[in-house]
């Protein structure tokens, strides 16, 4: 969904977006737990909008391990995160009305 609204993160195919989001995954739960843990001051102190740039930093980790899943720049990345908690924060919204 990032990749088609923005024009600093491409992907080929949806493919592509699919072993990302793979690498993702691995790379958010092997290196977020350590980022966190070494940010965890500045994440207090900003009431945790360092987690952005923290995920960030990831999806722009997977686009170094994953070639053909490409982030352009660092502000493409910040975007790209929040545009997909936007659709995550939607999506939990539409399927788990009861709990929100």
């Amino acid at each position: 969904m990032a990749s088609t609204l923005l024009s600093g993160v491409n992907a080929d195919s949806m493919w592509v977006v699919v072993i990302a989001s793979l690498i993702f995954g691995i790379v958010n739960a092997v290196l977020r737990p350590i980022l966190v843990i070494l940010s965890l001051p500045f994440i207090v102190i900003t009431f945790g909008f360092f987690s952005l740039v923290i995920n960030a930093l990831l999806l722009y980790i997977t686009s170094a391990i994953y070639k053909p899943f490409h982030v352009t720049s660092a502000v493409s990345a910040v975007v790209a995160v929040i545009v997909v908690w936007l659709a995550n924060y939607a999506l939990s919204f539409i399927i788990d009305r009861d709990k929100i």
